[in-house]
């Protein structure tokens, strides 16, 4: 066998048996091997912030990696800003790069480029073979990294006679760490704090958004009163009916402030403390209270679920959760579509169990607070706040959860940078329904404008921001790309369609056309 197979037999070996790419020519080795090996899926992408993108949603809901597979410098370029958004998710990756042959590296071919310095901002830990003897080895160490709590992204690059030659064998997995154990220490600090009776707020990221951990944080409530919160972008949420409701925490740095003003003492299981996303004139970066006390009970890295479990009992906490969210199906709108009125209809048929990627942008703001009641499912967010991500992120998404309906909440001047995701879509059959928010803007970057302090009202620079001359027609788009598709202009027509995707399956996408 030679270098390219003995890593794919290794991969697959070690779980990673999804492999989204783009690849060129110093990849078509690993190409041939997907055809040697069973076991490995290979996806398409036609752009690679697709196939980074996917990556992501796949790692977020399969908690395991796949692989990438990109062409040179360039490719892997072209999909760093999704590489960004699923570093601050951590979401386990495995990049393969490929390279030029050693022996070619000497003769700065086009497309040499320093692939390992663009890979590091991107990446926790980045890897060149260095002879086909040594792929198999390198591919388990990649996987290794990738799945070392609570996430991270291995970019393994792969000069391409490394993956020609010949090899000896493939590498076995090696061990995978599992988070680390919060200290005794640690635990009995925010029990001594929580006991004293200050106003507290348990910041809640990572594994304690889902599951258990959204149980005990309920029963620490239930016994302290705390207010339980959640990032303003978060990875994977399960919310809805029964479960633990949260609040989030708000976008502008004003209202962060105002969110935690009262706050006396803030507990981090598995995040940071909020800060503004951006610095304007004269308003905070630092969104705590200067008298607040923080404590971090669990580190990313650690087991913050078991942290909080331990917490609970240590309070004598009932066993029943506080804070559960109750079931409300809107009533369907009539008139106007907006988008609250759009969250109205969304939060009425939305199945159980489904999958919310959403990249809404302003939209969000009338669709969220109807979704929060609405039957239980996981919701996915902009992590990094790269745009570009709900339908990429969707698609990997629906990969890994091919039995549940994913719905991708999307924004028309966020869509357009990854459209390309529609036709992955449609060649894999996924059942994911994509609405696109049509308000011909990018409306959150007029709000910026006047936020900034920035005198700029007049044509050239609202020009800027501003999608009509031409309008995009999502309807022809998605049809172009194979994705059945269809427009609405009234909360009546949009409920229909949004009605009849979810009870079909396969991808569909509706064009929402917001009244201003």
């Amino acid at each position: 066998m030679n270098g390219a197979e003995s890593l794919v037999r290794t991969l697959v070996a070690a779980g990673v048996d999804i492999c989204f790419g783009n690849p060129g020519t110093s990849e078509m080795s690993f190409v041939a091997a997907l055809d040697a090996v069973d076991g490995m899926r290979p996806i398409l992408a036609l752009f690679e912030g697709v196939v980074t993108g996917a990556a992501d949603g796949y790692g977020r809901m399969a908690g395991k990696p796949a692989a990438t597979l990109l062409h040179l410098g360039p490719g892997l370029g072209n999909g760093l800003a999704n590489l960004h958004n699923a570093r601050r998710a951590r979401t386990p990756i495995v990049n393969i790069v490929g390279d030029h042959a050693t022996y070619h590296a000497q003769y700065d071919a086009p497309l040499a480029s320093d692939i390992a310095g663009i890979a590091r901002p991107v990446s926790h830990w980045v890897e060149s073979v260095t002879s086909a003897r040594s792929v198999a080895a390198d591919g388990a160490r990649a996987v290794q990294a990738a799945r070392r709590p609570p996430g991270e992204i291995a970019t393994l690059i792969l000069p391409a006679d490394t993956a020609w030659l010949e090899a000896d064998r493939p590498a076995p997995p090696l061990p995978v760490e599992t988070p680390a154990p919060v200290g005794e220490t640690a635990i009995a600090q925010v029990v001594e704090a929580l006991r004293a009776g200050r106003r507290t707020v348990l910041l809640l990221g990572g594994a304690a958004l889902r599951g258990s951990g959204l149980d005990a944080a309920g029963r620490i409530a239930a016994a302290t009163g705390a207010r339980l919160a959640c990032d303003t972008f978060t990875a994977r949420l399960e919310r809805g009916a029964g479960r633990v409701a949260l609040e989030r925490i708000p976008y502008f740095a004003e209202q962060i402030v105002d969110f935690l003003k009262e706050t006396e003492l803030l507990v981090l299981v598995g995040t940071k403390p909020p800060v503004s996303f951006f610095a304007y004139p004269g308003k905070p970066s630092w969104c705590t209270p200067e008298a607040c006390r923080i404590l971090a009970l669990a580190q990313p890295h650690e087991d913050g679920v078991a942290a909080l479990t331990a917490v609970a009992e240590a309070l004598g906490a009932p066993r029943a959760p506080a804070r559960r969210a109750e079931l409300k199906r809107p009533d369907l709108p009539k008139g106007a579509l907006t988008a609250v009125s759009a969250g109205q209809v969304i939060a009425h048929h939305l199945p159980e169990h489904a999958i919310l990627s959403e990249e809404a942008g302003t939209a969000v703001i009338g669709v969220a607070p109807f979704t929060a009641a609405a039957a239980p499912h996981d919701y996915l967010s902009l992590t990094g706040g790269a745009i570009g991500q709900g339908l990429p992120v969707a698609t990997g998404a629906a990969v890994a959860c091919p039995d549940r309906k994913v719905v991708c909440l999307e924004g028309d001047g966020s869509a357009m940078y990854t459209l390309q995701a529609l036709w992955t879509q449609a060649r894999e059959r996924l059942d994911v329904t994509t609405v696109i928010f049509a308000n011909r803007s990018y409306v959150i970057l007029n709000v910026e404008l006047k936020r900034v302090g920035a005198s700029g009202r007049g044509p050239k620079a609202l020009s800027m921001l501003d999608l009509h001359d031409p309008v995009l027609d999502w309807v022809a788009l998605a049809q172009g790309m194979g994705v059945e598709a269809s427009r609405a202009a009234t909360a009546e027509e949009f409920a229909d369609q949004f009605a009849a995707a979810m009870a079909g399956r396969g991808p569909r996408l509706i064009e929402a056309v917001l009244s201003r």
